[in-house]
């Protein structure tokens, strides 16, 4: 497997990361939390959370019992989300092109907004499933 050091930060530049090593394929999420904070469903991959190096002021919101969710407080940008686990879930909007990532599928999509559809071809999952938030690639 090959390393690859992968970069991004916020619309305004107040906060940059690196990720040194394997990201997961993207996810989209549709649940009510997601939907609420980012407008829309949110599209996000993940990497070990000790191989994701922060820098700049990281505001975290605990949007449950269990996890927190990490955006700049400059400009706002939707960045983590930090939960159970070792891992560290990345928007992917946030992440310096090319990435060289593929969407693997949806979750949550019971709690899909009204307003779009999905597409068929496309894996949906009605809740969570460990089986495409856990996966890796290089």
């Amino acid at each position: 497997m090959t390393n690859k050091m992968h970069r991004g930060g916020c619309l305004c530049g107040a906060v940059t990361f690196t990720v040194d090593g394997p990201l997961r394929p993207v996810v989209a999420c549709h649940c009510e939390q997601c939907r609420r904070l980012s407008g829309n469903y949110v599209a996000a991959t993940s990497a070990p959370v000790d191989h994701v190096a922060i820098d700049g002021p990281v505001t975290w919101y605990r949007s449950s019992e269990t996890a927190r969710r990490g955006f700049c407080g400059v400009c706002g940008s939707n960045m983590f989300w930090d939960g159970p686990g070792s891992a560290l879930s990345i928007m992917a909007g946030v992440l310096d092109q090319p990435t060289g990532l593929a969407l693997a599928g949806h979750i949550y999509c019971e709690g899909r907004g009204d307003w779009y559809d999905l597409p068929a071809q496309e894996r949906q999952e009605p809740g969570a499933d460990a089986s495409l938030t856990t996966q890796v690639i290089a």
